[in-house]
């Protein structure tokens, strides 16, 4: 597989590679600045009727929080409701906010940083089979 084909399977292994690197490294940056900097609060946990365009599964409930200056806010969960780890209608559940922007928020205990650390090792295993095949096939 040299040529062209080959030259195409490495661009955009090694890209897509870089692509997955960098979505982890920002998500697992943003789970640091969040436990930083982030204001702890309890949230109302409220369940939403999913619309028919919805195509989350399982539906992310609506969280509902009081920022420091009086501000009711009401996000998308950034995780979803499971069985072994349910977000109850009516519950509430630790978070912290961003001050600056309470809409970037982080449910304590919930930050998925395994899917985060498995972005980074796909992309850096993406990466590295990118170039064996550049040096291989090129």
């Amino acid at each position: 597989m040299g040529g062209t084909a080959g030259f195409a399977v490495v661009v955009f292994g090694g890209l897509g590679g870089v692509v997955a690197y960098l979505a982890g490294v920002v998500g697992l940056r943003e789970v640091r600045r969040l436990r930083r900097v982030g204001v702890p609060v309890r949230a109302l946990v409220r369940e939403r009727v999913p619309a028919p365009e919805d195509r989350a599964s399982p539906p992310r409930p609506l969280l509902q929080f009081e920022t420091e200056d009086g501000r009711v806010v009401e996000v998308f969960s950034p995780v979803p409701s499971t069985p072994r780890h349910p977000l109850p209608d009516g519950g509430y559940v630790p978070l912290r906010y961003d001050p600056a922007d309470p809409r970037q928020v982080l449910v304590e205990g919930r930050e998925r940083r395994p899917l985060e650390y498995g972005f980074v090792a796909l992309g850096l295993s993406m990466v590295l089979i990118a170039l064996v095949l550049a040096v291989v096939v090129l």
